[in-house]
């Protein structure tokens, strides 16, 4: 039964978050001048358009990784017209770079809301240090209150967001910081990334580059938000 509230949990900040960063790669996208995700229903906080456009990374993946080593991954993606973005390349660096904002966005309403029921006595330091749980009720308080259940939404959407906004943030395709690394420089950029397309399954290779660096990253990053939360 625990491991169940902890998968529906896990699942609901997922979706949420994930949700809020493709929806705001589609609405910057229809402002820039492409409609083609605005017209799929993708400018939308309703999860489901964007499930029905990536079932396996919106459903799939992630309930296996929960189950699998307790944390959860995936992916989603709104379409964009690649002609749009070749046409202007700074549109769709912002278009890209708002994905990753606006989870680190989530990690900082989330922080703090957590410092504000930090201080007020609501919860406190757990003794033992999860990124799931990083606030606790106190001893004594009734282990079935929902604020246990609400501290635990907290906590996971505050890593979980840092992770999402810093691991899209790395500019290896097909991750957003490559799209925001052309776009800041397309007359460089463009060529550059051109000749990463040409190497076959470039995205694979650019995903597990990824990951090795962002082992160095994630770290680091968590432990110093962690140090700031209670500090």
């Amino acid at each position: 039964m625990h491991q169940l509230a902890d998968l529906i949990i896990w699942y609901l900040v997922f979706v949420f978050s994930t949700t809020c960063h493709e929806a705001a790669h589609a609405f910057v996208a229809y402002r820039g001048g492409d409609p083609t995700a605005y017209a799929g229903g993708h400018v939308s906080l309703d999860p489901l358009p964007h499930i029905r456009r990536s079932p396996m990374g919106m459903v799939v993946i992630p309930v296996l990784t929960f189950l699998l080593n307790g944390s959860m991954i995936g992916w989603a993606s709104v379409p964009v017209n690649p002609t749009w973005a070749r046409a202007h390349p700074r549109r769709a660096a912002l278009m890209a770079l708002v994905g990753p904002l606006t989870n680190l966005s989530l990690a900082l309403a989330a922080f703090f809301a957590m410092r504000g029921l930090l201080g007020a006595g609501i919860f406190t330091r757990p003794t033992e240090f999860l990124f799931s749980n990083l606030i606790v009720l106190p001893e004594g308080a009734n282990p079935r209150s929902p604020l246990g259940a609400a501290g635990r939404f907290l906590s996971i959407t505050l890593t979980l967001n840092v992770v999402l906004g810093l691991f899209n943030l790395i500019p290896f395709p097909p991750l957003d910081g490559a799209v925001v690394a052309e776009g800041a420089v397309p007359s460089i950029g463009t060529k550059i990334y051109d000749r990463l397309r040409e190497v076959p399954a470039f995205e694979i290779l650019g995903l597990l580059a990824s990951w090795r660096l962002f082992d160095y990253v994630a770290g680091p990053a968590l432990a110093w938000v962690v140090t700031q939360l209670y500090g």
